[in-house]
């Protein structure tokens, strides 16, 4: 008899712990159920407020300091040019003189062994090379003046000087400022489209549960480039469009 009881016993423990944790996973599974995840995305046109614009030119010579005589002659009419062209002296830099060594390969035949030839390094002299900087910041008549110039420097050709131009590069001065204001976008129209299909469906939206933000994004307008997961930062582009997205989980009542 009491062999049966504690078989009995046993059994109806075993019936309510599965239920317990049969209840319990089903809890669990309503939870989930019983929300809605939405994304929201925030973006804004933008017109860039920063520029920088740079070039390189070059001269060589077998001695050293004869091609950084001739580079410093260059940078007067390089200066020279630039001043010409509307640009105070100090609205330009130059970067520091670099130079390197230049060689070239001169293949010599072994008569004993035609098959094998010889390679010899030889020394033709000193490439000096010279930078030269514009900038402006939150000055939209210098920019102006910066993008045209970068278009008339092969004028210098008729000086001797070959200046070689760099892509301009555009940014933005405000970036944190833009950013916040589109993270607002962004969690507004994610809950204005959660509040509209619970709405649609006669429900009743409750608590946020979980906020996740996306990766913030900057292409040039109308750009097709796909988003990445790293993010994109366009500074090639004068007029850009930044945009972020936002994720929101709600419960539902």
């Amino acid at each position: 008899m009491e062999t049966k009881l504690k078989s009995t016993l046993a059994i109806s423990v075993s019936i309510i712990l599965t239920a317990w944790i049969l209840g319990s996973a089903f809890k669990k599974r309503n939870e989930n159920l019983d929300s809605i995840s939405v994304i929201g995305l925030g973006t804004k046109d933008f017109v860039s407020d920063e520029i920088l614009w740079s070039g390189s030119f070059t001269t060589n010579s077998m001695d050293i300091k004869t091609a950084y005589t001739k580079i410093v002659n260059d940078q007067k009419i390089v200066t020279d040019f630039f001043v010409s062209k509307g640009f105070k002296s100090n609205e330009f830099s130059f970067g520091a003189v670099n130079f390197q060594k230049k060689f070239k390969e001169i293949r010599k035949e072994d008569p004993n062994n035609p098959d094998q030839n010889q390679i010899e390094q030889v020394f033709e002299g000193y490439e000096a090379t010279q930078s030269i900087i514009f900038s402006a910041k939150k000055n939209p008549v210098m920019m102006q003046k910066i993008e045209a110039v970068s278009n008339k420097t092969a004028e210098l050709i008729n000086s001797g000087i070959e200046l070689s131009s760099n892509t301009i590069q555009y940014t933005y001065s405000n970036l944190p400022s833009l950013k916040q204001s589109l993270i607002e976008k962004a969690t507004q129209d994610a809950s204005e489209r959660a509040n509209k299909i619970v709405n649609t469906a006669d429900g009743s939206i409750g608590k946020l549960k979980t906020a996740s933000m996306g990766v913030f994004q900057i292409t040039g307008q109308g750009s097709t480039e796909e988003d990445s997961y790293g993010g994109i930062n366009d500074i090639y582009s004068k007029n850009k469009t930044a945009r972020i997205t936002v994720r929101l989980e709600y419960g539902l009542e």
